[in-house]
């Protein structure tokens, strides 16, 4: 049950910030999403459906033909083994910790698990995010001074460069 109280305390925050949205959900999974515009405020609430069981293909068998048998079809080519490091909250993305500083990490940097790799401003607190991985920095998708969302990939780690 949400306490409406709550939400429309949630909700006078918002007003008063340059936050655009916000979104919580809990470990029994409700998600409160609130997000404002210019022209539309919204205030939705979803309930997560149980994940359906995952189904997994039959797998690949040689067939018999006039000439012989058939090989099997090759198998799908692995998945990128680079780690993601995702945005923990919705707010700004700043690479330095200063204008005109450089940058916490670039591309083909070495990082350790617990380095600051940038920040994220969100209701005027600066949120230094830390590296859950080691690795070498492969990717970084996205550009200074601009909003990001909960969950954005923001970069993306080869644990074994």
């Amino acid at each position: 049950m949400i306490d409406l109280r709550y939400v429309k305390k949630l909700i006078e925050m918002l007003d008063g910030s340059t936050v655009d949205s916000i979104e919580i959900s809990s470990d029994k999974g409700m998600k409160l999403r609130i997000s404002k515009s210019p022209h539309q405020r919204t205030a939705a609430v979803t309930m997560a459906a149980p994940a359906a069981p995952a189904v997994l293909p039959a797998p690949a068998v040689a067939r018999p033909t006039e000439e012989g048998v058939t090989p099997a079809p090759k198998a799908e080519a692995p998945r990128s083994t680079l780690l993601e490091i995702k945005s923990p909250m919705v707010g700004t993305y700043y690479s330095a910790p200063e204008p005109g500083a450089k940058p916490y990490v670039v591309v083909g940097d070495r990082i350790s698990k617990g380095q600051v790799v940038c920040i994220i401003e969100a209701m005027k607190i600066m949120n230094e995010l830390e590296s859950e991985f080691s690795g070498v920095v492969r990717e970084v998708n996205v550009t200074d001074a601009n909003p990001v969302e909960y969950g954005q990939v923001l970069y993306r780690i080869d644990p074994n460069g």
